[in-house]
């Protein structure tokens, strides 16, 4: 296949707005990747590569060779270059890549070299995301999309379930179940503007559990034997941080097992300490599970919230689990919520007793209550400060996720909230992101994501979703957050509403 193919293809799906059509080209191109080529493919759609790393900065793709007139690079050829790329260290080894880069980039016409560059700087992100891929390897191999996405969920590898999916179809797909020392996609929580709201969702007199929101460091930790991993929300191997969770896990009565919960850092009152403090180097993360998905020989996956909760408390002492209670009563709800806010908690999660473990979506069987409405937004833009702030980045243009689409909508502004150190970061960090600029603003890939407090959502005309944040901003910038994890502007609508 040539590489030139999925630069069509993509283009195909950034030039329409339908998801049909979307899903409908991608599927096409997908089907007519031959075996060697489709987990390459299925990479480079999705934006990202096969391998982690190359080595290559934004910089050295800023000085590019004259492209060849007609396409010529297969898949196979890009990936091989890419994966030589990944091996080079060591004295001399700049220059090498360097040169391997520009043969790389002198083979490839215009609209490849474009591509080629996105996929390095991890620009590609055009609509071709999970959201389009899954439903399009459900079409080109004939399986079911609710197969697909429950392997995907487990692979934790959207490439992984594209070959299994044409290999041996939803037997295969059935197959990808939860492994022990393999992280799953953590289950995400919609949100809610009050307990009583949340509460309705589940349906009046409806016993639901309602735990403590932690403001802490999401963590899914692995034992098999005597071997404990412990995993990020992005699923990065972040066991050398996290020795008090290594060593709480370790005294378990278990051999094998999954647990879901926080990292939290504390004060000696036993209070937690702001956010920034316990995600820098050196803090002392205690453990908190919330959730226990595989003990010893049994997967818990789709056993009932209220049976893996028995089996937790079975498992853990009091002090490793999350403060909860099970209510029906809105009442005793709204008190908890007031107790776990005066503790320093940021607010509670009320849970259906009844539902499995949906890892990697934001089903309705979580929800989850602040008292400040928040988003994680992405920044699409920067204005130059001025006066005080003349010689920083200061006013941030933020977005929403679009899913249709795979783009962002922006919903407005904010300078409000940033501190010295801030804007000084931030003004690093956006410089590196930087595509090109219009006037005093420095538009920038869409990758950094922004946790932003707000009052409401108001009407605007000013923006293209029709609606704007009062009194936005900013928390704290999200460094476990990628871009396909902000929030939607389908969320935004109903906080709105």
């Amino acid at each position: 296949m040539l590489f030139d193919e999925v630069v069509q293809t993509s283009a195909r799906v950034a030039a329409t707005g339908s998801r049909t059509a979307k899903v409908a080209a991608l599927a096409q191109t997908l089907a007519s990747a031959d075996g060697v080529e489709l987990e390459i493919l299925a990479h480079y759609l999705s934006g990202s590569l096969r391998q982690r790393r190359t080595g290559v900065g934004w910089r050295s793709l800023l000085a590019r060779p004259e492209p060849a007139e007609a396409p010529g690079l297969t898949l196979t050829e890009v990936d091989a270059v890419f994966a030589e790329l990944a091996l080079l260290a060591g004295a001399g080894s700049q220059g090498v890549r360097q040169q391997l880069l520009a043969e790389l980039m002198a083979r490839a016409t215009a609209a490849e070299q474009s591509y080629l560059s996105g996929l390095l700087t991890g620009e590609t992100r055009q609509g071709a995301l999970e959201g389009l891929l899954l439903p399009a390897i459900a079409a080109a191999f004939g399986v079911g999309v609710d197969a697909v996405r429950r392997a995907a969920m487990f692979a934790g590898s959207i490439p992984v379930v594209a070959v299994a999916a044409r290999a041996g179809g939803e037997p295969a797909l059935a197959a990808i179940t939860l492994q022990v020392g393999r992280p799953v996609l953590p289950m995400l929580a919609a949100s809610a503007p009050s307990v009583a709201e949340a509460l309705e969702r589940f349906g009046v007199g409806t016993p639901v559990a309602v735990e403590a929101k932690l403001d802490g460091i999401r963590i899914q930790v692995h034992r098999d034997g005597e071997e404990v991993r412990a995993y990020s929300r992005s699923l990065d191997d972040i066991t050398a941080r996290l020795p008090q969770v290594v060593a709480a896990v370790a005294a378990l009565p278990a051999r094998r097992l999954v647990l879901d919960g926080e990292a939290l850092a504390l004060r000696p009152d036993g209070r937690p300490l702001l956010f920034q403090d316990t995600a820098s180097a050196g803090a002392e993360l205690r453990p908190f599970f919330f959730d226990l998905l595989h003990l010893d020989d049994l997967d818990l996956v789709d056993e009932p919230f209220a049976a893996r909760q028995e089996r937790l408390a079975g498992l853990a002492p009091p002090e490793l689990l999350v403060d909860r209670v099970v209510t029906a009563e809105p009442a005793t709800a709204e008190e908890f919520s007031r107790t776990m806010l005066a503790a320093g908690q940021e607010g509670v999660v009320i849970k259906a007793l009844d539902g499995g473990y949906a890892a990697g979506r934001r089903g309705a069987g979580w929800v989850k209550v602040k008292p400040v409405h928040t988003l994680d937004l992405v920044v699409l833009a920067v204005e130059w400060g001025s006066g005080r702030r003349r010689g920083w980045l200061s006013n941030i243009h933020l977005g929403a996720r679009d899913p249709d689409t795979g783009g962002f909508v922006m919903l407005g502004k904010t300078f409000k909230g940033m501190t010295d150190q801030m804007l000084t970061w931030q003004t690093e960090r956006f410089l590196a992101l930087e595509t090109h600029r219009e006037g005093h603003v420095v538009v920038v890939r869409p990758e950094q994501v922004v946790q932003i407090a707000f009052d409401g959502v108001q009407r605007s005309t000013r923006y293209p979703a029709g609606m704007a944040l009062r009194f936005a901003r900013v928390v704290r910038y999200r460094e476990d957050k990628g871009a396909a994890e902000a929030d939607t502007v389908a969320a935004v609508r109903a906080l709105a509403r």
